[in-house]
């Protein structure tokens, strides 16, 4: 009898459960349920192409490194928060996380190459001066201009190419510089060739556009860290925005201890002495300095941080450029820049003209107060003295050369300066 009702609720099981199973094949929206187990889908960071400026290209920098942003490689310093929302477009730079691995993490600036507003200006220049609309296709709008059409059958970039572009770079170019653009330009394979013909249309335009708006991405391409030249790491382009090793501007350091500012007053002098005097006979100069000219990475090394108002002169070759090619104007002189101001002569730069600016603007502000006197009276009159001899180079040098002999004894050896330590311990450099 037992046996007999065991076998009758199993039977019953068996037939409930075919039911159960029928029903829900019946029904999608229960089919379609996901287990409760199924893993939780991570958000995903979603770019849009405006906020990169690649809707803009190929009137941009590159894309050299837009993968790396788009896999998360790169983070801005808000995605670590949990509302994962991208900092506003408005802002021109922006701190940010780089890595390679998906383990170690590094800082990196990543910096529009202008304002997003003299952006949004210069794009409506280019539609309304070429095709007198108020939006347009920006590439079509360049393709069809004299200066790149001419660019699209060069093989090689000459003088007469960057005429009256406004970069100080260019003002005064020569051919050797104008080869090693060529041959370093970091957005393209490299070839290690001075001809273009490893450039395509779009590679083109490209350069021909960010050396119109801003030179700062390409100088540091073909004058690298690696080589010596204080400038920060270049790490890729993608639509507008240049990625490269993190500093700290120089404000930053207007109120730090006296050893600090006398050891950075210190790498600043050199870092001039360097772009007067180097291997390659390079004459680099500021046309502008201001707080954010200059940076500090995180071993208290002094670098160049925005390096758009630097122009060169050639002392090996000397300029290729007349004086009727400088005063040349079209729509790539007028993106950024005010047509209407005079170029300044190549022929018109001093060698101390950066040391003067630096002395007016820069060093006042990193040394006032900082000492006792009678050490702090003789550093304001050296500084006032240089400020002055725009027009005596002699003078110029004379004094910079004190300055910095009264600063030497005021900077300290300890691991706050970590790229000259342990070193300064052993050796009388420092």
């Amino acid at each position: 009898m037992g046996h007999w009702i065991c076998c009758l609720c199993s039977r019953v099981a068996d037939s409930l459960m075919l039911l159960l199973v029928l029903a829900l094949s019946c029904n999608p929206s229960t089919a379609a349920a996901p287990s409760p187990s199924a893993p939780h889908v991570k958000p995903s960071y979603t770019f849009g192409r405006t906020f990169l400026g690649l809707d803009k290209c190929n009137a941009c920098i590159g894309t050299s490194i837009c993968k790396k942003f788009f896999k998360e490689e790169i983070r801005f310093d808000t995605w670590l928060s949990s509302h994962l929302k991208l900092p506003p477009s408005y802002l021109l730079s922006y701190s940010g996380n780089y890595t390679d691995d998906a383990k170690s993490w590094r800082l990196v600036d990543i910096t529009r190459l202008t304002s997003k507003n003299q952006h949004d200006r210069a794009d409506k220049h280019i539609c309304t001066s070429l095709l007198k609309t108020k939006t347009c296709s920006l590439e079509r709008a360049l393709r069809r201009t004299h200066r790149f059409q001419k660019w699209l059958r060069a093989k090689r970039l000459t003088p007469d190419l960057v005429q009256g572009l406004p970069s100080p770079m260019l003002r005064c170019p020569s051919q050797r510089l104008l080869d090693r653009i060529v041959r370093r330009y970091a957005e393209v394979p490299d070839a290690g060739s001075i001809y273009m013909d490893h450039l395509t249309d779009r590679d083109k335009l490209r350069l021909l556009y960010t050396l119109s708006v801003s030179s700062h991405p390409i100088l540091l391409q073909i004058f690298p860290d690696v080589e010596g030249w204080p400038f920060p790491r270049y790490l890729g382009s993608c639509g507008r925005l240049v990625v490269s090793a993190s500093t700290r501007p120089l404000r930053d350091f207007y109120d730090a201890a006296p050893e600090v500012a006398a050891d950075l007053a210190l790498q600043l002098l050199a870092v001039l002495r360097s772009m007067g005097t180097n291997d390659l006979n390079y004459f680099f100069y500021f046309t502008h300095v201001d707080a954010g000219t200059f940076g500090v990475f995180s071993n208290g090394h002094l670098f160049i941080r925005d390096a758009s108002t630097l122009g060169i002169i050639d002392k090996e070759e000397g300029s290729q450029m007349t004086d009727d090619q400088q005063e040349y104007r079209d729509i790539f002189s007028c993106l950024t820049a005010d047509c209407q101001s005079a170029f300044v002569s190549c022929n018109s730069i001093r060698e101390k003209h950066s040391l003067v600016m630096v002395c007016q603007e820069l060093l006042p502000k990193l040394l006032k107060g900082k000492f006792q006197q009678p050490v702090q009276e003789k550093i304001d009159s050296f500084l006032q003295h240089c400020a002055d001899s725009l027009h005596d180079d002699q003078g110029v040098n004379e004094v910079v050369a004190k300055l910095a002999e009264l600063l030497k004894p005021l900077r300290s050896c300890d691991s706050r300066f970590a790229y000259r330590y342990p070193d300064c311990k052993y050796s009388d450099k420092y």
